[in-house]
């Protein structure tokens, strides 16, 4: 595979470092020459991940995605779910014609109809969903930058495609599991972001670690009865086989919720101090999903009709304005 990366964020420089580590050459798309400049005279990241260092022979860098994607087979999309439309809407429509494209993306795109990546790459490139894979799970990308052991799951339609790009990855640090469940592992991406916001406001607001296990039970409850209701609705094949206490579901949920390296827990943890959404993103340097997601999850629900009283509280706190303490205490009445 010639493989290609779009995006210069700390996930997508692990993503590089996984590769090259295996030996395999990426094309390397960035936002900027100086990002560019300074991993060429330094050999990393100056912005992230900055302890990953990178062998120059393996890599093509340049800040055109049109030229990335056409020189490659395979495109991993390594962008913030709010950034994918200005990175990639304006290429042509042929764009990914014959290419198969990786989704690190965590979180719904906000578009009209509040899609994921492989929808709407397939109503504006004719994407195949064959041609779509994921790549999803509890792996913080500063785990993998210092090599400690971490799972992470690859899936699409076409497994025996997905078990070969899973190898790629594949290393003494990184385990690798596959599975066909485009859907329901992007969905369970996005919302582990939203629960994990609402992790961090509860500890903001001095709960503690007894009321944290009982919210973060009851929100992979919520994940799962949403997940199966969109799999109802998309008519997925073996649905009913999927074990939603592995690693990409259950696992990534508690990780995002409990780890100090979680961005949108640290978020949540300011709202719930008292931050106002403006002022906690201003005093982060990277993007928390799960202040995006909780609105495209609320409108995506309007179609699913899923049950999500925690969901939804937390689009109400980061969006309404409803007071973090008043939107817990109705939580708690909910909660099992």
């Amino acid at each position: 595979m010639q493989m290609g990366i779009i995006g210069g964020g700390s996930w997508a420089t692990a993503l590089a470092k996984l590769l090259t580590d295996n030996g395999h050459a990426i094309h390397w798309c960035l936002r900027n020459e100086s990002t560019i400049a300074h991993l060429q005279k330094r050999r990393h990241n100056p912005h992230y991940l900055s302890s990953v260092y990178f062998n120059q022979a393996l890599l093509t860098l340049s800040t055109d995605v049109a030229a990335t994607i056409a020189a490659c087979d395979t495109i991993l999309i390594c962008v913030p779910s709010s950034y994918v439309l200005e990175t990639l809407q304006h290429l042509p429509a042929n764009a990914f014609h014959g290419k198969r494209v990786i989704s690190a993306v965590k979180g719904i795109l906000p578009t009209e109809k509040f899609q994921l990546l492989n929808e709407w790459l397939h109503e504006t490139f004719a994407l195949p969903t064959e041609s779509y894979f994921t790549i999803m799970g509890p792996c913080h990308a500063e785990e993998v930058a210092a090599e400690k052991l971490s799972y992470l799951t690859f899936s699409g339609e076409d497994v025996a495609a997905a078990t070969a790009i899973a190898a790629m990855f594949k290393t003494d640090y990184l385990n690798t599991v596959v599975n066909h469940d485009i859907w329901g592992t992007q969905y369970a991406a996005t919302l582990k972001n939203i629960y994990a916001v609402g992790a961090g406001i509860a500890h903001g607001l001095e709960y503690g670690d007894n009321f944290l296990s009982v919210y973060i039970a009851n929100a992979a409850d919520e994940l799962v009865h949403f997940i199966r209701k969109v799999m109802e609705l998309k008519d997925a094949p073996d649905a009913g086989k999927i074990n939603y206490s592995s690693s990409v579901y259950l696992g990534d949920l508690l990780v995002t919720c409990y780890s100090l390296y979680s961005r949108n827990r640290t978020f949540g943890n300011m709202i719930g101090k008292g931050y106002s959404v403006k002022v906690a993103q201003l005093e982060m340097n990277m993007v928390a999903e799960g202040y995006p997601a909780s609105r495209g999850l609320y409108f995506t629900n309007q179609t699913v009709l899923a049950d999500m009283p925690i969901a939804t509280t937390i689009y109400r706190i980061l969006w309404e304005g409803l007071p973090a303490a008043e939107g817990f205490a109705e939580i708690e009445k909910v909660l099992q």
